[in-house]
């Protein structure tokens, strides 16, 4: 067989004596391109240009031409000759003529390792004297390169928020009477005073726990002489480090005594003074009426005096409101470092309950067995129903155990609570594998943004829908066998030989398969045999598969290639 270019006119075949009566139509020439045929889309076309030569069909003559491809019987066409009646492609007698023929069919399985042949009859005239065309072989098919795609979907996972170490705080308060700056015995006897001793303890015990600053702000409360105010509020501040390096050796907690203390004297504290208002039981009027001599006085002495004359507001106030601003706020800066990896994993086994979200989603990226990963996501599903990344990644994990009614219901549900991009590209990658590559395509354009495996998913269905260039354009700098496939059906052999050797399926037979395409394409028999031998080790079905593979056709005629595949 003679070596055919696959891009270009591949070859020509020249009818002899359709009839075995009468020379209605002889010499016919064909030439189709692509030559053998290809596969994109799902689809082949065939387009085939016919040359009559000078005298080729009768003046009164017409034919249906109708080929076929495999068992499918593409369009027919009429073919008239110059004084012929009836419609179609009218051909002169003495010069001749051309005429294009095209047509696109659905691909079958048994066009793989098919042949295009020319059928049809021929009449003498007014459908007199019907013939039957010579049946005529004009063209291999079908190449099929395409589907070698992996459809490896690629599904998203959502990232948790774990950190090993966050900063915490543990507040208390203490508070004094009008104008000192005494800590009494009996607010150290409060609950927030105890729970604080409480803490020093256990912090001390803990080795999770770094105290980084204790930060102990006083305050006044807006009435009375500003200057002394702004000095009180520093005693004030003072006197709670005291107390609280007092408590910190009772509970032995050797940070809490050391240089941690942050002292800050706020003065007069008028923002907790409009907090406490807003939340008392004074009628909105007065407090309105309040706010504003608070907003419209500037002077400190001036805005006192016109709160003393409100009468009983001012008593009020006094009473409920004032006691409460006297205090100093004492706010521990504390580092907590949670469970190592090996802990984490050992609760999430044992008591997973015991952890919280993002510690459960953190855990889950540590364990390998998809079963226990999997067990770890629903917990947290049921623990934590509203969050969507749970349900998610619940999701993407039966999606990796190929149950993929199972991985939708979660990736739904997930989309439910949180319309989100990364949801819509696992749905896509559900839609690509059960073969709806609208739908795939449609979700994917919803989850721009979602990650890389978006363009991943989105370049597999360029492959499938034959849209080459711009499958090389999603996949961009991605190593992988689809990337390097896409090259490869773009017409850049080279790009992809280069492109599967930079990639896991180097050395894989699917890897060295594709290579002896790419070597095919650059009409390179040494190579492409050499990687064809190597895919054929890995893989024995490999031979059966290019003994039909169109690609190698041009290599029918040599002989060391030809024993490859044998």
């Amino acid at each position: 067989m003679k070596n055919q270019s696959i891009k270009v006119l591949a070859f020509a075949v020249v009818a002899g004596s359709l009839l075995s009566s009468c020379d209605l139509l002889k010499d016919l020439q064909y030439k189709v391109t692509p030559s053998p045929l290809e596969m994109h889309g799902d689809s082949v076309r065939v387009r085939v240009e016919v040359t009559f030569p000078e005298k080729g069909i009768k003046k009164k003559a017409s034919a249906e031409i109708t080929p076929m491809l495999g068992s499918t019987a593409l369009k027919t066409v009429t073919v008239l000759g110059e004084k012929a009646t009836g419609n179609g492609s009218v051909i002169q007698y003495k010069p001749g003529g051309k005429m294009v023929y095209e047509d696109v069919t659905v691909y079958k399985a048994d066009m793989e390792n098919a042949d295009l042949k020319v059928t049809g009859k021929v009449y003498k005239g007014s459908k007199e004297k019907e013939g039957a065309f010579t049946e005529t072989k004009i063209a291999d098919a079908t190449i099929i390169t395409p589907y070698l795609v992996n459809k490896d979907f690629k599904v998203i996972f959502a990232k948790d928020e774990f950190k090993r170490v966050t900063p915490e705080t543990f507040v208390s308060q203490l508070n004094f009477d009008k104008g000192k700056s005494l800590v009494k015995a009996t607010e150290l006897k409060e609950k927030d005073i105890t729970d604080y001793s409480a803490w020093l303890a256990a912090a001390q015990a803990n080795a999770r726990i770094a105290i980084k600053t204790i930060d102990v702000v006083g305050y006044a409360s807006p009435e009375g002489e500003e200057d002394k105010n702004n000095s009180l509020s520093t005693e004030r501040a003072e006197a709670g480090k005291k107390a609280m390096m007092d408590l910190a050796k009772k509970s032995k907690n050797t940070a809490a005594q050391g240089e941690v203390y942050v002292l800050n004297g706020k003065g007069e504290d008028f923002n907790g003074f409009k907090k406490e208002l807003s939340t008392s039981t004074m009628n909105e009027d007065e407090k309105n009426l309040v706010i504003r001599v608070l907003e419209m006085q500037a002077d400190p002495a001036q805005r006192e005096t016109e709160m003393r004359n409100m009468g009983k507001t001012f008593t009020y106030l006094d009473k409920n409101i004032f006691p409460k601003l006297r205090r100093s706020e004492v706010i521990v800066n504390y580092d907590l470092t949670g469970y190592t990896d090996e802990e984490l994993k050992a609760l999430a086994a044992s008591t997973p309950d015991s952890l919280n979200l993002e510690e459960m989603l953190f855990t889950a990226t540590l364990v390998k067995d998809l079963n226990q990963k999997l067990a770890i996501y629903n917990v947290a599903c049921k623990n934590y129903p509203n969050d969507n990344r749970a349900f998610n990644n619940a999701g993407a994990v039966l999606y990796m155990q190929n149950k993929m009614d199972e991985a939708k219901a979660k990736f739904e549900k997930a989309n439910s609570i949180k319309d989100n991009a990364i949801s819509k590209n696992n749905l896509a990658a559900i839609a690509g594998v059960k073969g709806d590559r609208a739908k795939a395509k449609q979700l994917l354009g919803q989850a721009k943004g979602a990650g890389t495996e978006v363009n991943y998913n989105m370049g597999i269905l360029h492959i499938q829908n034959g849209n080459y260039a711009d499958a090389v354009s999603s996949f961009g700098t991605d190593k992988s066998f689809n990337a390097a496939l896409a090259q490869l059906l773009n017409g850049n052999a080279d790009a992809a030989m280069k492109g599967i050797d930079a990639s896991a399926d180097k050395d894989s037979a699917q890897g060295y398969y594709l290579k002896a395409v790419a070597a095919a394409r650059a009409n390179n028999a040494d190579i492409a045999a050499s990687n064809l031998k190597n895919a054929i080790a890995k893989d024995g079905s490999m031979k059966g598969k290019a003994a039909n593979d169109r690609e190698f056709l041009k290599f029918a005629d040599n002989a060391a290639f030809m024993a490859v595949v044998k």
